[in-house]
Order: C-alpha cells, then structure tokens, then sequence
C-alpha cells in the first residue's frame, strides 16, 4: 500500500469513521491510485495490534486530517483558491512534518479541496473527540491560512467564526485568537482578553488564566510537532503580556 498508506492509516483514530471518513474515502478512492479506505483500516488495525493500547483516541493524523478538511473550507470561503494560501498549508505542514510527511498530507489537501464539505457535520464529529485546547489550535492555524495572502476578508472570517461556533469555542476565545493576526494597538488587549481599561491587577489575572488555557502541555497527546505548533501561540500571550507591562510600566 505504500508510505500513503501507512502513514494514514497508523497517524488516525476516529477520523478514519463518520462524515470524515466518508470524505477520506471519497478523496482516496478517486484521486489516489492503489489505496482504498478499507486498506486505511487495516494498516490502523495492524499498526494497533503491532503497537499494543493506543495511548488516545485522537491521534496526530486526527489532528491533521481535521485541520486539512477545515482548511479547505476556508481556502475556499472567498470563492476561488488563493496560490498563497495553498502555498501557506504546504509550508506549515513541511515545518511541523518534515518534507516526506507533509507531501502525504499535501497529496490528500489537493483531493479534499475539490469535495464539498458540511462544516457542520465534519465539526461535530471533532468537538466530540478532540480537547479543547485542540480545537483552539485548529482556529489559530485557520486564522494563518485566511490571513497568509496578506488580508483577512470578511467572508473568510466569517466562515472561522461558523467553525469555531460548531466547534463550541467561545466567542471570547474566537476574538482573542482573531487579535493574534491584527495589527492594531487593542489588540494586545483583545489576545489577553481584557478591555484597555482593566486595571494592572486584572491585567496580571487574566494573563495567567490564558498561560493556564494555552500552554503547549495541553496539546501532549497529539504529538512533539504539535507541541511546536502550540508554542508559537503560547508565545503571542506572552509578548501581548510583555507589551501591556512596558505600555504602563509594570
């Protein structure tokens, strides 16, 4: 069955059934030669039976199959698909992946993107198995997609806000992820989630509840190059924190 093969089917769990997998099996089936989703199962139930419990239900490949079906309804949110940001998935998968891995996922992208989806649906099914924590780190990387050809446009902020809404992250966290992209000068503010008027004892609260929310330790189960991923978020609370303390010389 190949590398295709083996890394897909050992990398996911419950993706593998549902509206999700009826979408794999769809993009298999029709766009890569040889593989099947029946052949997808049974390298899952082999890398099982070789690699004994499973540590969690969702695994890394869960992770980033929802993330390339996600981000295929973004891409396509302004009604044509940008080189930019077809351009920006590839990359980002080659920084957390590798080169060899990323071309596997960036092989299913290019099927996924030509398949209507239901956001709706695909959401359900990953609120019920994946954290929270991961389901904020979904958001954050759609928001880097809608934001890589140089300008987040209304209609794909619209259609995060619909995915973060299935997803049943809250509109205080949708904003705060939202400010990470901006340039404006509330935006440290928004990212911390306080309004400019909170005072510095607020300030030093709500900081130390979003280093609570976000740090990378809660994205363990999916994985070191996750983890990475996690970081650089992390590392926007942090600086949005560091920018307030100088603004007001805490």
């Amino acid at each position: 069955m190949g590398k295709f093969a083996k890394w897909l089917g050992a990398g996911a769990g419950f993706t593998l059934g549902g509206p999700i997998g009826a979408i794999i099996g769809f993009v298999v089936g029709s766009f890569i030669d040889g593989v099947s989703i029946e052949d997808l199962k049974e390298e899952q139930k082999e890398y099982k039976n070789n690699e004994g419990k499973r540590r969690s239900y969702v695994e890394s490949g869960d992770f980033e199959i929802s993330l390339l079906i996600l981000a295929s309804i973004v891409i396509k949110a302004d009604g044509h698909v940008d080189k930019r940001e077809l351009d920006y998935v590839r990359e980002y998968f080659v920084n957390l992946y590798g080169k060899e891995r990323a071309n596997n996922a960036f092989k299913l992208f290019k099927g996924i993107v030509k398949r209507k989806v239901s956001s709706r649906q695909v959401c359900m099914q990953i609120r019920q198995y994946m954290s929270h924590a991961s389901r904020l780190q979904l958001i954050h990387f759609l928001f880097g997609i809608a934001k890589s050809d140089g300008d987040l446009k209304i209609q794909e902020e619209a259609v995060i806000a619909k995915i973060a809404y299935y997803l049943y992250v809250s509109e205080r966290d949708f904003n705060s992820i939202k400010a990470m992209f901006l340039a404006k000068s509330e935006s440290v503010y928004e990212i911390l989630e306080v309004s400019k008027n909170a005072s510095d004892a607020e300030v030093k609260k709500a900081y130390r509840k979003m280093v609570k929310k976000y740090h990378p330790d809660k994205l363990v189960g999916l994985g070191e190059e996750h983890i990475r991923g996690g970081k650089q978020k992390f590392q926007q609370i942090q600086k949005a924190y560091e920018e307030i303390k100088k603004e007001r010389g805490i």
